[in-house]
């Protein structure tokens, strides 16, 4: 599954009164914050990363940042005279979750704002979870026309939903394969999966899971030692 986001760098400046280093050039003090657009263009904290880095100029005593970007807006602010490219690194808890984002400060402006697409590829249920807070996604399609009913909890009668999603891929190729036939042979007209030979993915919502579907599911990782 690919999922596209629009994420939002909004950057602001303003003069300070400390001596510059560099004639013509005051001293700035600036700051950058992230935030995740929705389709209507509405900004929402950026929930769908656990941590920033904010790779900048070398001549920083401290040019890569990242103690301290670990919840949203991930603000980062600093103070000097020049502007300069940097990037930004997103990271979420998927294995080789990293996004890349080349960011241009300047001082033309006292604040502007710069969007760009970031993708998630196959996020897992709880990082698709939260992306659905800014908009659907592709396994949300819905071919019976039935409403799609949402999902806040992580539970479904004993069943650790969000545990389930972290545990299956450390199964075994034999083993996952033995799940998705489970899930063929008893999914219902409810269940969204979304099946794509061609590139050798499967995709499932497991809040759709009828319950007695996702506790064999459970007793089957139980059995495997992925949980417990």
């Amino acid at each position: 599954m690919i999922v596209e986001r629009k994420v939002k760098l909004v950057t602001a400046q303003h003069n300070i009164d400390k001596p510059s280093p560099m004639e013509g050039f005051p001293m700035k003090e600036w700051s950058i914050e992230i935030f995740v657009l929705d389709e209507e263009g509405n900004e929402h904290p950026a929930k769908c990363f656990t941590r920033v880095v904010y790779n900048l100029h070398p001549s920083f005593e401290n040019p890569v940042q990242s103690e301290a970007f670990h919840e949203p807006p991930f603000r980062c602010q600093n103070e000097g005279w020049g502007e300069f490219a940097l990037t930004v690194d997103c990271y979420t808890t998927e294995k080789g979750g990293k996004s890349t984002i080349e960011h241009d400060l300047n001082f033309g402006a006292p604040k502007y704002e710069n969007i760009h697409t970031i993708t998630f590829k196959n996020p897992s249920q709880a990082l698709q979870q939260t992306l659905r807070e800014t908009g659907p996604l592709p396994n949300d399609d819905n071919p019976k026309g039935k409403a799609r009913k949402t999902h806040d909890g992580k539970r479904k009668k004993g069943v650790d939903v969000e545990k389930m999603a972290e545990a299956l891929p450390r199964l075994s190729e034999d083993d996952l394969l033995q799940v998705i036939q489970m899930i063929h042979d008893n999914k219902t007209d409810d269940t969204y999966i979304k099946n794509d030979v061609d590139a050798g993915e499967f995709s499932v919502d497991l809040y759709t899971l009828p319950d007695n579907l996702a506790k064999s599911i459970w007793d089957f990782l139980v059995k495997n030692g992925v949980v417990s």
